[in-house]
């Protein structure tokens, strides 16, 4: 798979911007979640996340330098056991179902996901940076 740099989404800038500069309340989820896409999503949300079969979001950690965060620990999904078609994209929400959509990008190439397959994310490929 290739490096993944997310951008992040207008939902997860309000949250820091707000609480950095005006002082807000925000407490960040102690765990984020992958997830993968058939639609790609924008800074708005949208897309349409995959949801067939064995599919499920998948825990995640970030170590975080100056500048950047990045998974700790290889994030793999489960085989799937049917078809998903092509995956356009990887999100990051902060919750396992629901919950809100903090990052994306936009897979190129994309990805098949089907029966029999899995999809992994290795440790250090998936990078938020604010730019």
């Amino acid at each position: 798979m290739e490096r993944i740099m997310g951008s992040i989404t207008n939902y997860f800038e309000n949250k820091i911007v707000s609480h950095v500069m005006s002082g807000t309340a925000w407490t960040p989820p102690t765990t984020y979640y992958a997830a993968l896409f058939t639609a790609t999503p924008g800074e708005t949300g949208g897309g349409t996340e995959a949801s067939a079969g064995a599919y499920a979001r998948q825990a995640c950690t970030f170590m975080t330098t100056a500048s950047e965060a990045e998974n700790a620990a290889q994030i793999e999904f489960p085989v799937s056991t049917s078809d998903h078609g092509t995956i356009t994209a990887v999100g990051l929400y902060d919750a396992a179902t629901s919950g809100n959509l903090v990052a994306f990008h936009a897979l190129s190439p994309t990805k098949t996901y089907n029966t029999g397959e899995t999809i992994r994310i290795p440790a250090g490929e998936f990078t938020i940076t604010l730019e």
